[in-house]
């Protein structure tokens, strides 16, 4: 299998580029992706059970890889939800697919966004982690239009072994994430 388009640009053009700015003194001290957590709340599916079997379908065709129900930590009365419930679904992307999913983001997905100005970068944890919330599904071309009945969102994690914030924002833009220049 070839490799992903993703991870070649990250070897030939983005280590070199962080080695120049952050002075590290070995190649293995640039920050990488690590993984990449995409996760589905459903909170309907306390209601109707079918809604977490079509996340964990949506999640499957985004990604490649087959998704995991998420369950209930704790009954809550005033929720309907019982210990136990199915209530969401995940992915964790690790290797070649990671960079598969992340190219597809942000080549495809994101510029479909309605009113895209970028994604906000108050999205890290202050550990070289990053969040991005996406509010519709819909984005992504392998989720058909005419089938979704009731259109979600979803969580994407970014792991990093970026030490700070700001090695890991300079290590996603220059993978290609689109970070909106509103605060600078």
């Amino acid at each position: 299998m070839a490799t992903p388009r993703l991870k070649e640009t990250y070897l030939k053009k983005v280590v070199p580029a962080l080695m120049e700015k952050f002075q590290y003194k070995s190649i293995m001290q640039v920050p990488k992706i690590t993984k990449i957590a995409i996760n589905k709340g459903i909170g309907a599916a306390v209601a109707d059970k079918k809604l977490v079997d079509v996340g964990l379908e949506e999640l499957g065709l985004i990604t490649g890889q087959k998704a995991v129900a998420t369950k209930s930590k704790k009954a809550i009365s005033n929720f309907k939800l019982r210990e136990n419930m199915p209530i969401g679904a995940k992915v964790t992307l690790r290797g070649d697919r990671m960079y598969e999913f992340l190219d597809r983001l942000t080549a495809v997905a994101l510029p479909r966004v309605r009113d895209f100005r970028g994604v906000n970068e108050k999205g890290f944890d202050g550990r070289g982690n990053f969040t991005l919330g996406v509010k519709e599904q819909i984005i992504f071309p392998e989720i058909s239009i005419d089938k979704v009945n009731k259109i979600s969102g979803m969580d994407i994690t970014f792991v990093t072994t970026a030490g700070t914030d700001e090695e890991s924002y300079e290590l996603l833009k220059l993978l290609g994430v689109p970070f909106s220049n509103i605060n600078k």
